[in-house]
């Protein structure tokens, strides 16, 4: 991952829209997810962007020249992470964005959590040296140091406590069920009182120092809420 493409260590998303609301929804989305995202409205505008971002979502329909062949051009000049978003969903569309450098294309409209889920996915096949931290808001979870900060600040988490808390962040804002938790943070098979995860996510709570960071969604299970910046309480590790 070059440097050029993080600012204030989160990734640079760059939105090529002309649609002014649409534009805004996906950036203030991105935001919300922990990148960093601007918006140009045209082909001419993406081509000139300095220092070139990690991601490109790239519509189709520009004013001023057609997608695809600024699809070719970026992906002539880097290896930057292009997603098409358009609501062009034409097979030959498809196969002409695909063959000129794109690496994903969705067609509109969309979810969020899915297009989030469609960057995930892209940058882990283009940059396997290792997981990605994961953001939300002021929360960063490294999967691979196993480290969290929230504002900046580290906050130490004991195993079980880091696995519940990679449960939610993978997929920010879908409610992740009781039982999935149990199954992934603890065992597939395991057969304990359900009550221990209640007690996990009360210290999981009381150490992050967010309120709203981590929210129960009664008889479903638990997400995370949109928090838009906090500095989190750090907590020595429980030695459990």
């Amino acid at each position: 991952m070059q440097e050029s493409e993080r600012e204030d260590g989160a990734l640079r998303v760059l939105v090529v829209e002309d649609d002014p609301g649409i534009a805004r929804s996906l950036v203030r989305g991105l935001d919300r997810a922990g990148y960093r995202a601007q918006c140009v409205a045209s082909g001419r505008a993406a081509l000139t962007v300095s220092p070139p971002p990690a991601v490109v979502l790239l519509d189709l329909g520009l004013p001023d020249m057609d997608g695809v062949e600024v699809c070719r051009l970026l992906r002539h000049r880097s290896d930057v992470v292009i997603i098409v978003v358009t609501a062009r969903g034409e097979e030959g569309d498809r196969v002409a964005a695909l063959d000129d450098g794109a690496d994903d294309y969705l067609v509109k409209p969309f979810g969020l959590a899915e297009l989030l889920a469609r960057i995930r996915a892209v940058l882990r096949r283009s940059r396997p040296a290792g997981p990605e931290p994961l953001r939300h808001g002021p929360l960063v979870v490294d999967p691979r140091t196993r480290k969290v900060t929230v504002g900046g600040v580290e906050i130490a988490l004991t195993p079980k406590e880091f696995d519940i808390l990679e449960c939610l962040v993978v997929d920010p804002g879908r409610v992740v069920p009781r039982q999935e938790i149990l199954e992934r943070a603890w065992d597939a098979h395991w057969y304990g009182p359900t009550k221990v995860l209640d007690v996990h996510m009360a210290a999981l709570r009381r150490k992050l120092g967010t309120p709203g960071l981590v929210e129960t969604v009664y008889g479903r299970g638990f997400r995370l809420g949109g928090v838009t910046g906090a500095t989190g309480a750090t907590g020595a590790a429980d030695p459990r």
